[in-house]
């Protein structure tokens, strides 16, 4: 099987394209930057450049089943310019991967795309499940949902979508658990906002995993990809700092600072989200890490 991987040198692209060679899986993958792009049996990149609305065609070719990655970091400061990119970042290149589709023969049958959990409304008590149709009243709501439109155009090329909303991805090297251990370490680390706020976390291997099975069974629909075990910002900070030995003693940060400090885009460590895990695994997916301190245990 030949499948075409968006965002495939990311942190998590790059996990998952590792898992689909494993598997014997020929991989496509599409980059911005020439000087990323291999020629492997196994592993061919080619060029796109969505701002100039380019896209190399052959990427396409032979491929059964695209997974889509792309999109620009949120946790960067919400600039209107920031903003732009953001948005552009999925829908553009969504827009394009299907204008390439629709003007060559294809073989494609089935999507694998990105979403995020961060369009469920902020609560400290709903559960959310993948029938919730609320939206967060927030940059983030209205970029997942004109992401997931983008993403649900594909259909009426006769493809098979997957939106596969992702929690707070804890991996190794980059993302979140890089900026939770870096005040830690310098044992200024605390609970932010009142630290009750819900964090649905996981595990690098598991958000991998979960897309690797989406593709393999052809799974469509929305699915929640976060750990059965969510935790609050302030559980969250204390494991981290308990799993590196540094004491936690100072008060919550409050709101009020992070809104000085990260403007806008506070709402991201601020909102609560409390997600359900239940569809995934009624779908036969067995998590690796369920527990938060078996998932820092590994990766610190």
């Amino acid at each position: 099987m030949r499948v075409l991987i968006t965002g495939a040198t990311g942190l998590i692209g790059s996990k998952i394209s590792q898992l689909c060679r494993d598997k014997g899986m020929e991989v496509h993958y599409l980059s911005t930057s020439k000087d990323k792009l291999e020629n492997k049996a196994d592993y061919k990149g080619f060029y796109w450049n969505p701002n100039n609305n380019e896209i190399d065609s052959e990427a396409i070719k032979g491929v059964g089943a695209i997974i889509n990655l792309v999109g620009a970091s949120i946790a960067e400061r919400w600039t209107p310019e920031q903003k732009k990119i953001i948005l552009r970042s999925r829908t553009e290149t969504a827009n394009l991967l299907y204008k390439c589709l629709k003007e060559n023969e294809h073989q494609v049958k089935n999507l694998v795309s990105a979403s995020a959990i961060g369009v469920y409304p902020s609560s400290l008590e709903k559960l959310y499940t993948e029938e919730d149709k609320g939206v967060d009243d927030s940059f983030v709501g209205e970029v997942v949902v004109k992401w997931e439109e983008a993403v649900d155009n594909f259909k009426d090329l006769g493809i098979e979508v997957a939106k596969i909303r992702i929690g707070l991805v804890l991996a190794e090297n980059g993302g979140v658990l890089q900026k939770l251990k870096e005040p830690v370490n310098f044992n200024v680390g605390s609970p932010l906002g009142s630290g009750k706020q819900w964090q649905s976390w996981i595990h690098i291997d598991d958000i991998s995993g979960i897309f690797l099975f989406a593709l393999e069974n052809q799974l469509t629909g929305i699915y929640n990809a976060v750990a059965p075990n969510p935790v609050t910002n302030k559980e969250l900070v204390n494991e981290v700092a308990s799993q590196m030995g540094k004491p936690v003693w100072l008060p919550n940060v409050p709101k009020v600072a992070l809104k000085l400090v990260l403007g806008e885009m506070s709402h991201i460590v601020l909102s609560s989200q409390l997600v359900s895990s239940d569809k995934i695994e009624q779908e036969g997916y067995t998590f690796k890490y369920v527990n938060l301190a078996k998932a820092l245990e590994d990766l610190i």
